[in-house]
């Protein structure tokens, strides 16, 4: 668990479902993230990111209020997908409810998750992917001090040939030597 000055983030608990489930199944979140879920696909990301909480010791959480206790995102850290070029590295990533956004949550939830990772993990970067229309999560990868890779663009094996998302781009972030 870590706690900010507004947040606090957890692993996902039986009482998150709901809100997550909404999360997942409002197209607005999901306009850049990929298709809507419903209950089941949802259950099956929070059961993913369990898994690699057990095998990792990574995984997005929950991203809750203090002052109000109501699950707001998902946010953490995670192995980068094998079928992807980031592979192998540390992935951090996000995605807040539609009534979340423009407050600096996801800002300040992604800032612990980087502080949390050079204090625990050995990686050299970490990294975050999108898709090249997300213009929202790549001023916010910036804020957070990722730089854009050159060499980084790639077509998300994800999302079929004629959808915008699948072109994706990758920002890093190295650690302080």
């Amino acid at each position: 668990m870590i706690v900010t000055e507004r947040l606090i983030l957890r692993p996902a608990e039986p009482r998150d479902r709901a809100a997550l489930h909404a999360m997942w199944a409002d197209p607005r979140v999901m306009a850049d993230l990929g298709p809507v879920k419903d209950a089941a696909a949802s259950d099956a990301a929070i059961a993913r990111h369990a898994g690699y909480r057990a095998d990792d010791g990574v995984g997005f959480c929950v991203v809750e209020r203090r002052d109000a206790g109501d699950a707001i995102g998902f946010c953490g850290l995670k192995p980068g997908a094998p079928t992807t070029p980031i592979r192998g590295e540390l992935e951090i990533g996000w995605m807040l409810a539609h009534a979340a956004w423009g407050r600096g949550y996801a800002h300040e939830a992604a800032a612990a998750w980087l502080d949390w990772a050079w204090a625990h993990r050995t990686e050299p970067r970490v990294v975050a992917i999108t898709a090249a229309g997300n213009a929202a999560s790549r001023r916010l990868m910036a804020r957070l001090g990722l730089r854009r890779l050159a060499d980084g663009d790639f077509d998300h094996p994800d999302f079929a040939a004629d959808d915008p998302r699948r072109a994706t781009v990758t920002y890093a972030i190295d650690r302080a030597r």
